[in-house]
């Protein structure tokens, strides 16, 4: 029987992958060339390990890559991508995780492990597998960044992410209570604990940091104000940890007057990268991925601050590892240092995703473009969908932005007419704007319901 703490070696893996504090006295200031072994090191031993699973043999043999091929990490470049489309394909090949995922249960020795899914909307969730050190080295970089974020032993963290199919709740559980010394809270998202009841918990129990997506920050804000005739901002919490998205930082931190710190993950990789206390960059855990930013659609190498497609190789996964994979999120690299003294590459805020972008009369929009447009007016609450449609027999586009007023007393077409200018000015493409009443949108962004709100409701014939 394959016991937990029989499966792997602690004291091993916190020597390579030091926990929050040491972390800090070590790998986050460590040079540039003093790191590069290790991750040299990592890096073969991912290269042979993938070598073993058939998802990167076909992968690898279809661009023409043998074994010996890729003797470092000056030779990254030479593999294919790939994406969450190539893990949907193998996963039909072969439910319900696919050949990516390293495992014959009629072969191997059983190792414990944790299923988990992406928080997919449609069709099936993505399905991962992680063994011991895959599930720890994620456990140990998600507390490393709330501690950068301020957490410390005995705060009580509320964290509004669902607990069920997909990962994110539990890793943040897990991650708290393994390795901060701070408590977890779990109230889930709004379908599990009600956005009221989120703000009576944060109230009653004296919660010290409150974990959720900026769209869900904005939200609970709301609600607080309109239902409860609350300020959020009398909770006094010393931080809202976040995943910000495009969202704007500056006008959810005077909602709740409290910094609020971004972070960027997958469900395959786990946190990735993450603000410090300055908030000048996402710093990446540079001993456990590899990040390049590349052009969307040629993949060619993009410049220190051009925007491009997020490619990550992690350095430690075990069950699937996961080599260049193509994350379609669009960021940049950030220059200059940190007054934090890290010596780590840092990575923008995120600008929106390749695979959300649309085409409206040739101009490429993105739906998280437009969201930054409407958090410029107070006159609504931050609520918006993009509804595209075709609209004629000859097939020509139109993108529909749905907005939601702030309030009663907003001058709804005045309003329409001041964001629609502003949108052609921003995006160089005319929109139309309707704006509803406030919670109108939820039945189509599940803003209420769903980890991942919907922006982008696509109509047209494919």
């Amino acid at each position: 029987m394959p016991l937990y703490h029989r499966s792997l070696d602690f004291d091993a893996l916190w020597r390579d992958y030091p926990p929050a504090p040491d972390y800090f006295d070590t790998t986050y200031r460590r040079s540039r060339d003093a790191l590069r072994p290790a991750q040299e090191q990592r890096f073969q031993q991912q290269i042979e390990r993938a070598w073993q699973i058939p998802f990167y043999q076909r992968l690898w043999a279809k661009a023409g890559i043998q074994r010996g091929d890729i003797r470092g990490l000056d030779d990254l470049t030479r593999l294919p991508t790939f994406s969450v489309h190539d893990m949907r394909e193998s996963i039909a090949r072969n439910p319900p995780w696919g050949d990516l995922i390293g495992l014959d249960p009629q072969r191997d020795d059983p190792i414990p492990l944790v299923f988990q899914t992406s928080g997919g909307t449609t069709g099936l969730p993505r399905v991962m597998m992680y063994a011991p050190q895959d599930r720890e080295v994620m456990n140990i970089n998600t507390a490393r960044r709330m501690y950068m974020q301020g957490v410390r032993p005995f705060d009580l963290v509320q964290v509004a992410l669902a607990t069920g199919l997909p990962n994110a709740g539990f890793l943040m559980r897990e991650s708290l209570w393994k390795y901060t010394g701070a408590v977890p809270i779990i109230s889930g998202p709004g379908n599990q604990t009600s956005t009221r009841r989120q703000v009576e918990l944060m109230k009653g129990w004296g919660v010290h940091f409150f974990a959720a997506l900026g769209s869900y920050l904005r939200h609970v804000a709301a609600v607080a104000r309109d239902e409860l005739k609350f300020d959020v901002r009398e909770l006094k919490l010393k931080g809202l940890l976040s995943w910000l998205g495009v969202d704007d930082r500056k006008s959810l931190e005077e909602l709740w007057g409290a910094d609020v710190f971004d972070n960027y993950g997958t469900n395959e990789l786990g946190t990735v990268c993450c603000d410090c206390k300055y908030k000048t960059g996402m710093h990446v855990f540079e001993d456990s991925f590899i990040v390049e930013i590349a052009d969307p659609e040629t993949l060619e190498t993009k410049r220190e601050g051009e925007r491009g497609t997020l490619i990550v190789t992690a350095l430690f996964k075990h069950v699937a590892p996961m080599i260049r994979f193509n994350t379609n999120d669009v960021l940049s690299f950030v220059s200059g240092e940190c007054p934090c003294g890290s010596t780590h590459r840092r990575l923008s805020q995120l600008f929106g995703r390749a695979d959300n972008m649309v085409k409206i009369r040739g101009v490429n929009v993105f739906p998280e473009a437009v969201g930054a447009c409407v958090a410029e007016f107070g006159q609504s609450n931050g609520e918006y969908v993009c509804v595209v449609d075709q609209t004629s027999a000859s097939g020509r586009e139109e993108m529909t932005i749905m907005v939601e007023a702030a309030d009663l007393s907003v001058a709804k077409a005045d309003l329409a007419a001041a964001l629609s200018a502003r949108l052609h000015d921003a995006l160089g493409v005319s929109f139309r704007v309707d704006v509803v009443g406030r919670g109108e949108l939820s039945r189509f962004t599940g803003i209420d319901e769903v980890m991942k709100v919907r922006r982008l409701i696509d109509r047209r014939r494919h």
